[in-house]
């Protein structure tokens, strides 16, 4: 019998938090006495591998990697977008840490944006620099997976 799965191995995926993996594997496990079907991924940035229920990957925010079409906007956003400054730093950080949560690629690139902006005007905190340090790698990683992307298109988010 032939299962549908929203992913198939080799697909590569975006895991909010992680950045981005590929899907190593589909295998069956038991776990607590339940057998049940996980998704195998191997995570690019980390080195490190997961499972994830194939029951769970809605819920877990894992998305595919965004395509070209949506580059030129996303680019956009980055270079023209507006930046929030008035905010104090912890709510600051709250707020990009809740963007980088949601794994959407935009989200991501405005936290990189925002950040990258006010390193320019002045010092960021260690942990608004480790932020920008993460969201960047998980920015830049995605868009090295992105078929048709050019070397200039990666550059302009640098």
């Amino acid at each position: 019998m032939e299962v549908g799965y929203l992913y198939q191995v080799g697909d590569n995926i975006v895991y909010p938090m992680h950045g981005v993996g590929i899907i190593k594997a589909i295998e069956e496990k038991e776990v607590s006495g339940k057998k049940q079907q996980y998704y195998v991924i191997k995570m690019l940035i980390s080195n490190m591998q997961i499972m994830i229920p194939t029951s769970k990957i809605v819920s877990s925010s894992i998305r595919p990697v965004t395509d070209i079409i949506a580059l030129k906007h996303l680019i956009h956003i980055f270079l023209h977008g507006e930046s929030d400054r008035l905010l104090p730093w912890k709510q600051r950080f709250k707020v990009n840490t809740d963007k980088i949560k949601t794994g959407k690629i935009q989200e991501c690139a405005e936290v990189v944006r925002d950040l990258m902006r006010m390193k320019k005007e002045k010092t960021l905190n260690t942990s608004e620099k480790k932020m920008l340090a993460n969201a960047h790698e998980f920015l830049i990683s995605e868009l090295n997976l992105i078929k048709g992307i050019t070397e200039n298109q990666i550059k302009s988010f640098s």
